[in-house]
């Protein structure tokens, strides 16, 4: 089978340089047939410096990238305030795209990229690093398939303690702190599990010593007619990224995932305590064992060349990320989500 032809627009995300280093990797999938240097952006960046990911690959303008008349597909990998008028761009040259998280700040202009991309039916994959995850997939089934009885109650966990200061002015160059740049990743898995909330609220603080520009120490409450999510995230917390967590709780049963991914040569794990049993679990508690992972990235670019090729349809359509987007605007301060407004 014909390899992709994809190029990489950007190299100042923070998931940039793994991403093209996962590309490499699927030689046999993908074509690199150029990258595009941004790090003269004026948007805030902690990442792009080290080129030693790109070492061999052809450097080209973005102009040159969307002319090449081979291109079948690009990476979007820009910083979070240039995600979407960069993939506005590629959409405008019909070219299916993988953006990276999140969304951008402006609603509006999430909405004309993605009625753009539904308009031509172009594939958009959206750079969340949970919807690979074969624990976070189980859990999503296990609500599904009612395994935990009524969900009355999830809390989940993005925090780290990496970065240093110059991780702290970063954040800060965004109103929605770090709930915007990482809490994203568990609303996407929140939504694919419990559909639309009937009320989001933000609570987005910054830790002692910090301007109140930083909001470094986020939270938000999610509410369903019969349940309560809360998610944090802190870029100050003492060991904070060992710690990431997922925990959900049912009238039948628990599920208790941390870390929620882990690439260090041990298997990922989560634990499922049943009351009574189900049809695939008796009850009691149970470690669910999910195999040594290598990559992040690998199984979602592999869904990526799937949809390209047309062989299955993106699990994620088009309403998802819209919903999705908008939970995480509401969480991080942008806008209000109140069902009594």
């Amino acid at each position: 089978m014909d390899r992709i032809k994809i190029g990489q627009i950007g190299i100042c995300h923070e998931h940039a340089a793994a991403k093209i280093e996962t590309l490499r990797q699927m030689s046999d999938v993908f074509e690199i047939v150029g990258v595009v240097d941004d790090r003269e952006t004026s948007s805030a960046r902690r990442a792009g410096d080290d080129l030693r990911p790109y070492e061999g690959l052809t450097w080209v303008t973005e102009k040159q990238l969307l002319s090449m008349p081979e291109l079948q597909a690009v990476f979007i990998e820009t910083p979070n305030q240039d995600l979407v008028p960069t993939a506005t761009r590629c959409m405008e040259h019909n070219l299916p795209m993988h953006m990276d998280k999140p969304g951008g700040e402006d609603m509006t202009a999430f909405r004309t990229l993605l009625n753009g991309c539904r308009k031509r039916d172009l594939a958009l994959q959206m750079g969340y690093m949970f919807r690979s995850n074969l624990a976070m997939q189980f859990a999503t089934k296990a609500i599904k398939h009612n395994w935990l009885g009524d969900v009355f109650e999830i809390q989940g966990s993005m925090s780290h303690n990496y970065g240093g200061e110059e991780y702290q002015t970063y954040i800060g160059s965004y109103k929605g702190g770090i709930m915007f740049n990482l809490g994203c990743h568990l609303i996407d898995t929140v939504i694919s599990m419990m559909g639309r909330p009937t009320n989001v609220t933000p609570f987005l603080k910054s830790t002692a010593g910090y301007s109140q520009r930083i909001k470094n120490n986020g939270l938000a409450v999610l509410e369903y007619p019969q349940a309560m999510v809360t998610l944090r995230a802190c870029s100050k917390e003492v060991m904070g990224h060992s710690r990431r967590s997922l925990k959900i709780c049912g009238t039948n049963g628990t599920i208790e995932l941390s870390p929620p991914e882990r690439f260090d040569g041990q298997p990922l794990q989560l634990q499922l305590t049943l009351l009574d049993d189900i049809p695939e679990y008796a009850s009691g508690t149970h470690v669910v064992d999910f195999g040594v992972a290598k990559d992040r990235y690998e199984k979602q670019l592999l869904e990526f060349a799937r949809i390209i090729r047309g062989e299955i349809k993106n699990p994620y359509d088009y309403q998802h990320d819209e919903l999705v987007q908008e939970v995480v605007l509401a969480a991080s301060g942008y806008t209000r989500w109140h069902t009594d407004d």
